[in-house]
C-alpha cells in the first residue's frame, strides 16, 4: 500500500530570514467567525514583485484576506505559502522571522502618540530586530526622506497632518526591509486633498521589486499601478484581471454592478 512521505512541518521547514522569492499563494483558505463565513475556499497566486489591487465593497472579506498573511487573523481552513513555504503551522520564533518580512500599513496610522516620527520607526528595529540605536536612527531618517518627511522626524503624530501620519507609518513598515508589504484600505481615513500624497507614496514603491498586496477603493490607483485586480464579495474571489480589461470591460455581473456604483455614483441608482 502506498505511504505518503512524512510532511516537515513549516516550523521546521521554513526559514524566513530572507526570502527566495517573496511570492503569497493561496490554497482553499476559508476563514469562518462562528457559523459566519468571511472567506470561502480562497485559491490565489500573487508573484514576487507583483503588485495586486483587492478591490470588492465593504464587508467582502478583503481585509481579512491580507491580515491573514502575516497572522493577525487565524486560518479556519486551507493555507498560505510564502516563499513556497507553507505557514500553517509556524512556531513562534518562525513567525517572527515571517513577520520581518512582511510589512503592514493599516488604515488608522496606529502611530504612538508619546513617540516622535523618528522613534516610532526605530521602536521597533531596536526592541524587535536587534538593531543598534544608530543604525536605527540612520534608517529612520533614510526612509523619512524617502516618503518626503526629511524635516519631521522630530515631529509627534498630533503635529502631522493625516497624510503625513500615513507617510509615517509607511517608513515604519519599511523599517526591516520588508519583501512583501501588506496595505489594508491605506487612505481611507484620510480627507480628500491627503489621499494623493500617500498615493504618490505607494506608486514609487510600486515595481521596486517589493511585492505589494493593497486592499483599496482607489480605483485610479488599482487603474494606473497595479499589476492585477482582484475582485472580491461574498468571501469569494468573483474576478481577477489585468486593470485595462477589468476596467474597460469586467466580466462578472457583481464586479460590473461594483464598478458602475464606484465610477458612477450618480447614476447608479438607475440601474438597481
Amino acid at each position: 500500500m502506498f505511504k505518503r512521505p512524512p510532511l516537515l512541518s513549516a516550523a521546521s521547514a521554513a526559514d524566513f530570514l530572507h526570502l527566495q522569492s517573496a511570492s503569497v499563494e493561496f490554497r482553499k483558505v476559508s476563514k469562518n467567525y462562528g457559523e459566519t463565513s468571511v472567506l470561502r475556499e480562497i485559491d490565489l497566486t500573487i508573484a514576487a514583485g507583483e503588485v495586486v489591487a483587492i478591490c470588492g465593497p465593504s464587508g467582502s472579506g478583503k481585509s481579512t484576506l491580507i491580515r491573514l498573511i502575516n497572522q493577525l487573523e487565524t486560518l479556519s481552513d486551507g493555507d498560505i505559502f510564502i516563499d513556497g513555504k507553507s505557514t500553517r503551522a509556524l512556531n513562534n520564533r518562525t513567525l517572527r522571522r515571517l513577520r520581518s518580512r512582511i510589512g503592514f500599513v493599516f488604515q488608522q496610522f496606529n502611530l504612538y502618540a508619546h513617540l516622535t516620527a523618528e522613534q516610532n520607526i526605530t521602536l521597533s528595529l531596536t526592541h524587535v530586530h536587534g538593531w543598534k540605536r544608530e543604525a536605527a536612527h540612520q534608517q529612520a531618517l533614510a526612509l523619512l526622506a524617502r516618503v518626503g518627511l526629511a524635516d519631521k522626524a522630530q515631529h509627534y503624530p498630533a503635529q502631522l497632518s493625516g497624510g503625513q501620519q500615513q507617510r509615517v507609518a509607511i517608513a515604519r513598515a519599511l523599517a526591516s526591509s520588508p519583501q512583501i508589504i501588506l496595505f489594508d484600505e491605506p487612505t481611507s481615513a484620510l480627507d480628500p486633498e491627503m489621499i494623493g500624497e500617500v498615493l504618490q507614496v505607494m506608486k514609487d514603491l510600486a515595481h521596486s521589486g517589493i511585492t505589494m498586496i493593497v486592499v483599496t477603493h482607489e480605483m485610479q490607483f488599482a487603474r494606473e499601478i497595479a499589476d492585477r485586480v482582484v475582485f472580491i464579495d461574498g468571501g469569494a474571489i468573483l474576478e481577477q484581471a489585468a486593470p485595462a480589461q477589468f476596467f474597460r470591460s469586467p466580466q462578472h455581473p457583481r464586479a460590473r454592478r461594483f464598478l458602475q456604483k464606484v465610477l458612477d455614483p450618480l447614476h447608479a441608482g438607475a440601474e438597481s
